[in-house]
């Protein structure tokens, strides 16, 4: 991103001693499924936040970021913990943390940011702030960490120091993910396959309808989705709904005697197995056919895990209605974007059906913008 450096330079007084980027993602299909060690399909965004980083030896940590007014926030590393921090700072920060209380021997540094990934639109801008400051603390302390592993810190920066109890498959995504590529992730082991993804090779686009509701995933509506998964497998004998297989869901579920226990299990149990069949479908090359599991996808969301929202549905509603081979949201949820697959000739169609639709039912216009699969973090320079 332009000017990261020279920026730095005019704040800090000098240059830096590198610059990453890192992407925000976004989900294709299998959402809700991560902290149950389920499968997820992921793509990185051509979206970046890039950090120009130098190390400090006296344990101070500055943070200042392009798109946030105001100063550096200086903190002392050796002070750090879980609620000392409010903000955005609290993720680059909490990785700090998270890197230090595994033993690692990062001291100081001053960091200055900026970002391209749409915060509060389920793209995981806060996933690209935690992966790109790992990796430029990896690269400039020598810590020798892998690209999981890096996301594991990641994870564990928002987990215990932001207070969101999120999956891995964000910190994954932005880390691992390659160019061109979706990410097909086993969150259980980690273990993941790039799955090529050139929709334009077989006259397709996807259509990412960010719809300006802005989420906030700390105010206890995700963590109670997850309690209620483990809840849920508690009562089933079994670790995690992993290992619940879509054969034996009826059986399953007639064990359940809590509706909203029965719902969540029903939507992760058949969203592992929307992420199989679209796998199938990516590999015999039949993308198209994908687009009805998008749509069967968004209404267990809407249903079973009731996670969506009026604009979520319209979105997907209007999509569906002036042509997209299939619409679901992605990420989070209670607001944030959906993702609409599109015949490449039907694009702009389909985004002003959308656009329309919105202003009719006197919702915020929203942004709709292509996206390609990008590449994971990396150093810039």
């Amino acid at each position: 991103m332009n000017g990261v450096a020279a920026e730095f330079g005019a704040l800090y007084g000098a240059g830096p001693e590198g610059v990453w980027a890192a992407p925000g993602r976004v989900n294709l299909i299998g959402e809700y499924t991560d902290f149950n060690e389920g499968f997820v399909l992921p793509l990185a965004l051509p979206h970046t936040t890039v950090a120009a980083v130098s190390r400090r030896d006296d344990g101070v940590l500055r943070l200042h970021s392009r798109d946030v007014p105001g100063g550096p926030v200086r903190l002392d590393v050796t002070a750090l913990e879980p609620g000392t921090v409010d903000g955005w700072a609290a993720y680059p920060a909490g990785v700090v943390w998270a890197l230090r209380a595994a033993g690692h021997p990062v001291g100081g540094a001053d960091v200055h940011l900026a970002s391209t990934v749409p915060t509060g639109a389920g793209l995981s801008s806060s996933a690209a702030l935690e992966v790109v400051t790992a990796l430029a603390l990896n690269d400039l302390y020598g810590l020798g960490l892998s690209r999981p592993e890096l996301a594991v810190v990641a994870q564990r920066a928002e987990n215990a120091f932001v207070g969101v109890p999120c999956g891995v498959m964000d910190q994954m995504a932005s880390a691992c993910a390659t160019e061109g590529h979706a990410l097909h992730l086993d969150t259980r082991d980690l273990s993941y396959r790039q799955v090529p993804f050139d929709l334009a090779a077989h006259g397709l686009r996807l259509l990412v309808v960010d719809t300006r509701v802005k989420h906030a995933l700390g105010d206890g509506a995700y963590a109670e989705r997850r309690a209620g998964c483990e809840a849920g497998a508690r009562a089933l004998g079994v670790r995690t709904l992993r290992e619940v297989d879509a054969a034996h869901l009826p059986a399953a579920l007639g064990r359940l005697t809590d509706e909203t226990v029965r719902r969540y299990v029903r939507h992760v149990v058949t969203d592992n197995a929307r992420v199989a069949r679209t796998i199938a479908l990516l590999d015999a090359g039949d993308p198209r056919a994908v687009g009805p599991l998008l749509v069967e996808g968004h209404a267990s969301l809407r249903d079973d895990l009731r996670v969506s929202c009026p604009e979520l549905d319209l979105a997907v509603a209007a999509a569906v209605g002036a042509g997209a081979l299939g619409a679901r949201m992605t990420g989070g949820g209670f607001g944030g974007s959906a993702v609409v697959l599109v015949e490449d000739g039907a694009a702009d169609e389909v985004a002003g059906a959308v656009g329309k639709a919105f202003g009719a039912a006197g919702f915020v216009e929203p942004r709709v913008f292509p996206v390609v699969p990008g590449d994971g973090a990396r150093r810039l320079r």
